[in-house]
Formats: C-alpha cells, structure tokens, sequence
C-alpha cells in the first residue's frame, strides 16, 4: 500500500518573538467614511489659516508669523532650541515665569524635527500640529464610528472643525498633540487595549497640564471593567491603569526636584503664571467684572463658549456616553471653570474635549438623513462664523490665545 497519500506532520515553525498587538483599527485599516471625512476637516482648516493669511495681509503684517510665534508658541520654541530654565518672565506685578510651566512632548518633537530636517523651529512646530490635527480628526472619527456608526462619525469630525476657536489646532500650540493623543487613548479604552490605552494617556500627560484627565479617564473606564467582570480582568487593564498616569506625574515632580520642593514646586510655578485651581473665585471675579465694565468681542464670546459646553456635557451624560468619554470630558471643563488665568484662554483649553459634540453631532446626522438642504445650511454658517472668529482671535485681537 503506498504512503503518498497519508498525510505527514509538518515541520514544527521555528519560534519568533511575540510583537505587540496593535489597536485593531491599524490592523484592518480605516473603517468607512474615514477619508471623506479626513478631507472635509482638511479643507475647512485649511480656509481657517487662508483666513487668518488674508487678515495679516490687509494689515500690512507678515502672512504666517502669528501662526508660529503667538503667545506661549515662543515659549515652546525657546524650549525646542535651548532647553528648559533659560527663560524667565518678570511680570509687572512682580511675578516670575519660568519656562517649567511648560510640558515637554511639544518642544521635543519640535527639536526632533529640526535636528533631522532643514526646518526651522517654527515650521516644525508648525508640522506637528497640522499633523497632529489630523490624527486627531482621524481618532475622533474611529470613535463616532464605533459607538454610532458612518454618518454621526462624519458629523462629529465636521463640527469639530468648525469649533469657535478650531483655528488653535493649527497654531503652533499643543491642543492638536494632545487631542490626538486623548483621543486615540480613548478609543483603546473603549476597544479593551489597555496597553496602548495606557502608554497614549502617559504621552498626553508629557503634552499639557491637563493631561491627568486622559489617565482619569483610563482610571476609571479599568474600575469599570473591574466591577463589570467582578475582577476577572487580565494583567494587562492593571497594568495599563498604573502606566496612564506616568507622563504627568513625572514631569510634576521632576519639576519639583528642579525647584527644590518636589511636592509642591510645580503649583508654584503655575501659580506665578495665575494658573491654579481656585474654585472658580478668579472667573466668578472677572464676570463680575465683565457684567459691570464690558469688554472686547473675545471676553463675551468665550463666556457663551463655556456656557454652551456646560451644556453640552448635560446632554452628553443623558445621551449614556460611555464612562471614559463622559469622565474626560467633565474633567476638562472642571479644569476650566474652575481654574484661574486668562479668561479669553479658557475655550481654547476646552478643544481636546470632543465628547461634547456628541449630542449636536447625533442631531446633525438625524437631519442630513431627513432634511439635507437645512444641514447644509447650519453648518456652513456654522463654518463661516468659525473662519471669521479665528482669523479675529489669531490676527486681529491681542487677548491671550
């Protein structure tokens, strides 16, 4: 009886080191929808520094340089090209500023980029977050996606985009870095992988101050799991909750050790800037201020920006959003309201938190599907109103951004 036909074993497959499980959307690839709505965010931020280009022009100012060399931009290229503790601010109140205010991740990369390339410091700085922007529009679409499907996910990217002060993503600040990061550290949440959930909340905690919110919200999305699965959870959830919160804390007391009080030297270097979290007295005492004295167009605007994000954030707990969601975005405008510092800043601080576009972006889907025309028209005057306030607050005001 011939063998050929009886099935042999096969060879054992030499061994190879384990690699590390992506996020299965870098796995399978983008879900649908994602380019058109990628292009769409493009091409609104686009027309907002084409705006901000045209402004500078008729004011007889260099076209680009306030995108680059705005504000606390100066501050982090100055770090990017000497380092940390070579720039210091007197205020007139007698104040003394210091560059540790400042988390390192943004001057970093900027520095990366220059050492590799002929950039200078403000186009790279500029490159990161155009194309942290990006990744970031790209994380808050695969999250619609997966809690609400293509056409809410489009609605969420686009009205992103046309957030009152949405130009600040392509300024050389780090709102556009540490969006992206919060976002596709929430999205690993919501998809279990702890690992990268974890290690992303770590990088947005080397990104802002806030970016203990991100780890908060890693925290408490792992406590969950916890309770839901009455501790059966794998090593990794542990692990990735004990990782979040790493970045932040380490600059913290790094900066402590450099000013010789590792506990409290970092609030004492943010509360030279005015930037501690008082309860809300400092804002309470410049509304009252407002209401009695006026102020500029900005100072009246970013009241209604908070207002409407308080409002927001009611809507979003009665939509049942996801818990990690629901916390990052409640941190942020706790951080906000609740803390001190320039009033015209707070709506910029509050452009991480996407989760608050749920509600509007759910409704926004529901009437393209019934009514299309009436979309179409919401949302370009929603896109005009977002051209012209960022082109004002970039180029024409001189509020802190």
């Amino acid at each position: 009886m011939s063998t050929s036909s009886v099935p042999r074993p096969e060879p054992a497959a030499p061994s190879r080191p384990r690699r590390p499980v992506l996020p299965r959307i870098a796995r399978r690839g983008a879900p649908q929808g994602a380019l058109r709505a990628l292009v769409l965010f493009t091409v609104v931020r686009l027309a907002g520094i084409l705006a901000v280009v045209l402004v500078n022009a008729s004011r007889g100012r260099p076209l680009v340089r306030n995108l680059a060399h705005s504000w606390d931009s100066r501050w982090y290229l100055h770090i990017a090209t000497h380092g940390y503790g070579r720039l210091i601010d007197v205020t007139p109140q007698g104040a003394v500023q210091t560059d540790w205010a400042f988390f390192p991740l943004y001057p970093a990369l900027i520095r990366a980029l220059t050492d590799l390339t002929p950039l200078t410091p403000g186009q790279a700085a500029m490159l990161v977050a155009w194309v942290a922007a990006v990744v970031a529009a790209y994380g808050v679409y695969v999250i619609g996606h997966h809690l609400y499907g293509r056409g809410v996910a489009t609605a969420l990217v686009a009205l992103w985009a046309v957030l009152p002060h949405a130009v600040e993503l392509t300024i050389a600040y780090t709102e556009s870095l540490f969006a992206a990061l919060a976002a596709w550290s929430l999205y690993c949440v919501l998809k279990g992988r702890w690992w990268w959930a974890g290690g992303l909340a770590a990088l947005a905690g080397l990104a802002r101050p806030s970016g203990f919110a991100v780890a908060a919200a890693v925290a408490v999305g792992a406590a969950y799991e916890v309770l839901r699965r009455r501790g059966r959870v794998p090593a990794r959830l542990w692990a990735g909750a004990v990782l979040a919160p790493a970045g932040w804390l380490g600059y913290v007391l790094w900066v402590g050790r450099r000013t010789g009080d590792p506990l409290g030297g970092y609030l004492r270097v943010q509360s030279a800037w005015d930037s501690r979290f008082d309860f809300g007295a400092g804002s309470l005492r410049f509304l009252r201020a407002l209401l009695l004295h006026g102020g500029g167009f900005v100072y009246p605007a970013a009241l209604l920006i908070l207002a409407a994000a308080v409002l927001l954030f009611a809507l979003l707990c009665l939509e049942r959003a996801p818990l990690a969601l629901v916390v990052f975005a409640g941190i942020l405008i706790l951080l906000v309201l609740g803390g001190s510092g320039s009033f015209s800043s707070k709506p910029r601080f509050l452009l991480p938190a996407f989760p608050l576009l749920i509600p509007p972006a759910r409704a926004l889907a529901r009437s393209w599907r019934g009514r299309p025309a009436a979309a179409v028209v919401v949302y370009g005057a929603l896109t005009v109103a977002s051209l012209l306030f960022g082109a004002y607050v970039v180029a024409v005001v001189h509020s802190p951004l």
